[in-house]
């Protein structure tokens, strides 16, 4: 805060933030369909693929964790807090949409 007013700078910029949730989405929608379909037997899927997307959650919630808790550590501002707990569900989902759609 300078002068009593709100520096909208000093929070960084949420469309980054915003942009960075909206591929999360995006993605995870796309992984779920082609997960739905290949369990449904639509597509050929991997035969450890549901047991990947349970433990995959786990471990991106305590890599999201442990990068949330080092950015807040060194001091980082909320927005570069929240978006080092973001990188590795969107390492994942950007991974699992390649991964899925490529499969022949």
């Amino acid at each position: 805060m300078a002068n009593g007013k709100l520096d909208p700078f000093a929070m960084g910029n949420p469309m980054v933030l915003w942009t960075q949730m909206a591929r999360i989405a995006w993605e995870s929608q796309m992984v779920i369909a082609m997960r739905t379909a290949g369990m449904m037997g639509l597509v050929r899927q991997d035969a450890n693929e549901p047991t990947r997307m349970v433990v995959e959650k786990a471990d991106a919630a305590s890599e999201a964790m442990v990068a949330a808790l080092r950015a807040a550590g060194r001091g980082e501002r909320a927005d570069r807090v929240m978006a080092a707990a973001l990188r590795p569900y969107r390492r994942r989902t950007k991974a699992n949409v390649k991964r899925l759609s490529n499969k022949k």
